[in-house]
C-alpha cells in the first residue's frame, strides 16, 4: 500500500489580467492549514473564521478593522484573528499584497496547550497585530517546512517553539513553569540519537523513549543541552558525515549512511555547519592523500 503524504495542496491562479497565485497546504502531522496569497488585490469585507489565524505580510500594505479597532499594516507585520473574531481589510496604496498565514482549529489549539501546558483550555491572542515583528523569520520558516511537506521533526520541533512563544507572551493564557531536572532522562535521549542516526527519527519516537509528552521532552532538553533535539541529532550526523567523507566515502553514498532524507538536505546542513560542501570537504582529504604518494 503506498504511503500517504503528510499534506495536500492546491493552487488557484487569477485571471491574465492579475498575476496572482493562492497556495493553500494542510498538514496532517501538525493538523494545520498553512496559506499563502501572493499579488492579491482582493478586499476582504466584514467576516470571521471559525479557527485561528497566525500571518504576517510579506509584501504590501493594507488597512485592517478588527474588534472596530483600525491598523495599518506593511512589510514584516504579524497579524492574530481568534474564532470568531470580526475583520476586515483592503489594499491602500494601489498595489498587490503576499501574505502567509497559519491557520489552527480550535480542538488542534486545545491539545496544543495541553501538551505544552498542561491545561485543556483555549487562550486568546490580546494584540491583533504586532508591528515589524521578529517572529516573521519563524513563522515563515515553519510556513516553508509544511508547503515543502517537509516530514522531519524540525517542522514539528519549530511549531511547538512558536506556538509556546506566541501563547506565552501574547495570550491571556497563564502558564504554569514546568520543573526543572531531568538529567538522566536527557541523556538517555542523547544515547538514543547517537545510536539511532542512521535513520529517520520522529518526535513521537523520542516521547516514547523519554516517557514524556514531545512538548516537555523538547523544553527540558534544550534548557539542559542549549540546542535543540533537533539540531543535536544533526550534529551527529555531520561529525559522523565528515569521518567519512575523509575516509573517502561519496557526498551520495554518506547521506543515506548518516540518516539524511536527500543529498541536497545534506549539502545544505553540513555547508550551514561546516562552511564548505561535503564534496568540498572530501577534496581536502583526496588531495592530501594523492600528494603523500
Amino acid at each position: 500500500m503506498q504511503e500517504m503524504k503528510q499534506s495536500f495542496c492546491y493552487d488557484i491562479v487569477g485571471d491574465e489580467m492579475v498575476d496572482e497565485i493562492r497556495t493553500v497546504t494542510y498538514d496532517k502531522k501538525l493538523q494545520v492549514e498553512a496559506y499563502r496569497f501572493k499579488g492579491v488585490m482582493q478586499k476582504f469585507p466584514n467576516h470571521f473564521h471559525d479557527y485561528y489565524v497566525i500571518g504576517y505580510i510579506e509584501k504590501g500594505k493594507r488597512h485592517l478593522v478588527c474588534n472596530q479597532q483600525e491598523h495599518w499594516l506593511k512589510d514584516g507585520d504579524v497579524t492574530f484573528f481568534n474564532p470568531q473574531e470580526p475583520h476586515s481589510c483592503e489594499q491602500v496604496d494601489g498595489k498587490t499584497m503576499d501574505y502567509r498565514s497559519i491557520n489552527i482549529k480550535p480542538d488542534v489549539m486545545q491539545q496544543v496547550v495541553q501538551d505544552i501546558f498542561g491545561e485543556k483550555r483555549l487562550p486568546r491572542f490580546t494584540p491583533t497585530v504586532l508591528y515589524h515583528s521578529e517572529l516573521t523569520v519563524s513563522i515563515k520558516e515553519l510556513h516553508m517546512m509544511i508547503c515543502d511537506e517537509q516530514v522531519d521533526f524540525k517542522k514539528e520541533e519549530l511549531f511547538f517553539i512558536l506556538m509556546e512563544q506566541l501563547i506565552r507572551e501574547y495570550s491571556d493564557f497563564n502558564a504554569i513553569e514546568e520543573p526543572h531536572g531531568q538529567h538522566q532522562l536527557v541523556e538517555k535521549i542523547c544515547n538514543y540519537l547517537s545510536e539511532h542516526f542512521d535513520r529517520a527519527i520522529s518526535l513521537d519516537e523520542l516521547s516514547d523513549v523519554a516517557g514524556i509528552s514531545k512538548y516537555h521532552l523538547l523544553r527540558t532538553f534544550t534548557r539542559q543541552k542549549g540546542i535543540t533535539p533537533y539540531s543535536y541529532l544533526e550534529t551527529i550526523r555531520i561529525n559522523k558525515a565528515k569521518v567519512m567523507l575523509e575516509n573517502g566515502a561519496s557526498p551520495l553514498e554518506v547521506t543515506f549512511q548518516t540518516g539524511f532524507s536527500d543529498q541536497s538536505h545534506f549539502t545544505n546542513y553540513f555547508k550551514k555547519l561546516i562552511g564548505l560542501t561535503p564534496k568540498q570537504y572530501m577534496k581536502i582529504f583526496v588531495d592530501e592523500a594523492t600528494s603523500k604518494k
